[in-house]
């Protein structure tokens, strides 16, 4: 039999563990942006994920004694491993090449269509409902996150980082591109983890998404030959180690959450939450990396808190 999961559920358990996933993701992005200025970026993604196959491996084999999920049926498999393939691999190429064309701003205002993208096809394709109050709940929230992601530097002042560059073409191609597999890959983990009996265990479900994601990366590797780089990158200790500690919170915790809320919230208000990693990123920014957060910033914040109590309403 596959293993299940079940969760006693308490008022808003959905959208608590929501916004736990978007803190671990916002903690992960620190460390892989640190490692990545030190190692490059598609360095970075095969150590984390290979990372996290390794931590899968182990905490399936502490609880079952299997390495892999093999009382998955082939439904799950199928659907899980197009949804690590669709997301983790091919989403994530095409969001590193936006980041590097268009700059990140726009290409995370882009990356956040994904919210009402994965809840249209959840409407059309699975036939979830949403209410009036929801919609608008999404439309708010995105708002929010715009009005933080869109923001200028003021002219003829220190922008302390922050950088505004122009749309290409390609760069916004790039960027549809990811936003599309973020919100596909994320509806084809609902489907997969879906059975007659309730959902997949979401840790060993991510699990089956990483192994896709994994062997995609090294036949990536091998057809354009960075194997030679990848052993570089090994020799810098501190960006491995950066690596590793973002794997942990970001796609081990914060992706398995990301399934787990799959159980409550339909694909839409889930993705909704999701999206505002760019928010919770203001902190760091401000304490950590010292950015000036302007009022414009905060103010973003605010409405995006407003669309998710609508929300949760």
């Amino acid at each position: 039999m596959p293993i299940l999961f079940s969760l006693t559920s308490v008022p808003f358990t959905g959208e608590l563990l929501a916004l736990v996933t978007v803190l671990c993701w916002s903690i992960s992005v620190q460390f892989f942006e640190a490692a990545s200025r030190r190692i490059g970026s598609a360095a970075v993604n095969i150590i984390r994920i290979g990372a996290a196959l390794l931590l899968f491996s182990l905490l399936l084999m502490y609880r079952g004694g299997a390495a892999v999920p093999t009382d998955f049926g082939l439904h799950a498999w199928l659907y899980l491993s197009l949804s690590g393939i669709i997301g983790f691999f091919i989403g994530d190429i095409f969001l590193f090449k936006a980041l590097v064309e268009i700059g990140p701003r726009l290409a995370m205002l882009i990356y956040s269509l994904a919210a009402p993208s994965a809840a249209v096809i959840g409407w059309l394709v699975l036939g979830e409902q949403y209410q009036m109050s929801q919609w608008l709940g999404i439309f708010i929230t995105l708002s929010g996150v715009c009005l933080v992601i869109l923001e200028k530097a003021p002219a003829g002042k220190s922008s302390r980082g922050l950088q505004f560059r122009k749309a290409s073409l390609k760069g916004v191609v790039f960027s549809i591109l990811a936003m599309l597999g973020q919100a596909v890959g994320y509806l084809l983990s609902k489907v997969g983890m879906q059975t007659e009996a309730g959902y997949l265990e979401p840790f060993a479900s991510t699990q089956i998404r990483v192994i896709a994601a994994f062997i995609c990366l090294c036949l990536y590797f091998t057809a354009t030959g960075k194997w030679t780089h990848l052993r570089r990158a090994f020799t810098d200790h501190r960006a491995v180690g950066q690596t590793l500690a973002g794997a942990v919170v970001g796609p081990f915790l914060g992706v398995s959450l990301s399934l787990l809320i799959l159980h409550y919230l339909t694909v839409g208000v889930a993705a909704t939450f999701l999206s505002l990693v760019p928010i919770f990123i203001l902190p760091f920014a401000r304490f950590i990396h010292k950015e000036q957060v302007s009022p414009r910033a905060i103010a973003g914040a605010f409405v995006a808190v407003f669309g998710i109590y609508l929300l949760m309403v």
